[in-house]
């Protein structure tokens, strides 16, 4: 850190380049001097304080310094960690995965029959504040976009930016883990094969935040959690189509479906891409169908994907 030396201590150093007129009356009561001395002795005096006022300014800031950083500690200390989320039950059983017919991509197809263990769910996505309190307490590196999260306005919306390891890793450091995605459609979509999370009416500003267009702000077009009371699923999950788009633990197969076990199926062992489901603030109606599948290479951080969590 540059230290700046007082505008007193400055005119000192100067002092002998600048040599004030002296009135002819008092020449008289000039000291005599012997080569010099009593001027060699003044400019020591000098030389004197200027070190003595520089070493005080040192310590002073030091002392600031480390009072400034005390305090911050404290605050740091006390501040409070942000809630769990609370998870929901999904009960173990059958139920109908994927669709069939010309409406459903290939990928989605055939329709097939699935029987689930019984699993716990996060009732919301993963927020900015929770992921917040990983980082300061992993050190793990930042997500995309990070720079822009204000801890006051966005502390309840959806984190972003985040790649498919980092959505992981959170989820560990939780106790918990990513879901199947055979687990995520089932907690989206229930037993009834239901297009939505909330049936089988086509999404509106009621029920979802979607098709916002690609412009992204964290203000402007992801929502808090906990938005769209009647937009959640059978069992009482929010948002699980719209705001972000999430991450699950499955690698992506194209034919996946037409070879998968038929109990807790987990996806294929290796691949390119991760799955992704829910769709996002940004896309069309007919990506957040609850059968809808996306992929993206693991290590991809865009505005558009969150996560959530899951718990045998």
């Amino acid at each position: 850190m540059v230290k700046t030396i007082p505008s007193f201590v400055l005119g000192r150093l100067n002092a002998s380049t600048y040599q004030p007129r002296t009135p002819r009356r008092l020449n008289s009561l000039r000291p005599r001097t012997v080569n010099g001395a009593s001027r060699r002795a003044g400019a020591g005096w000098v030389r004197t304080m200027i070190v003595l006022t520089v070493l005080l300014l040192l310590q002073f800031d030091t002392y600031a310094s480390a009072q400034l950083d005390r305090l911050r500690r404290s605050q740091t200390l006390e501040r409070p960690l942000p809630a769990e989320t609370p998870m929901v039950l999904i009960p173990g059983g059958p139920f109908e995965m994927g669709a069939a017919g010309t409406q459903a991509l290939e990928d989605e197809r055939p329709r097939h029959r699935v029987t689930l263990d019984a699993f716990m769910m996060d009732m919301y996505e993963v927020t900015t504040a929770q992921y917040g309190a990983f980082l300061a307490e992993t050190g793990r590196a930042a997500p995309w976009l990070w720079e822009t999260v204000s801890p006051v306005l966005h502390s309840d919306r959806p984190v972003i930016g985040v790649d498919w390891y980092d959505a992981d890793a959170y989820c560990r450091w939780m106790g918990k883990r990513l879901p199947t995605e055979s687990e995520w459609e089932k907690a989206a979509r229930g037993g009834d094969g239901r297009l939505y999370p909330w049936g089988n009416q086509g999404p509106t500003k009621d029920v979802a935040n979607f098709a916002l267009g690609a412009r992204f702000s964290y203000s402007q077009v992801l929502m808090p959690v906990r938005s769209y009371e009647s937009g959640k699923s059978p069992f009482g999950l929010y948002q699980m189509a719209g705001n972000a788009g999430e991450w699950v633990s499955d690698w992506y197969g194209a034919n996946y479906y037409e070879r998968s076990p038929e109990t807790n199926p987990s996806g294929p062992e290796n691949g390119q891409f991760k799955v992704l489901r829910g769709g996002s603030w940004s896309d069309l109606p007919k990506y957040l169908l609850t059968y809808g599948r996306f992929k993206l290479p693991p290590e991809t951080r865009n505005s558009y994907t969150g996560f959530r969590c899951a718990k045998s």
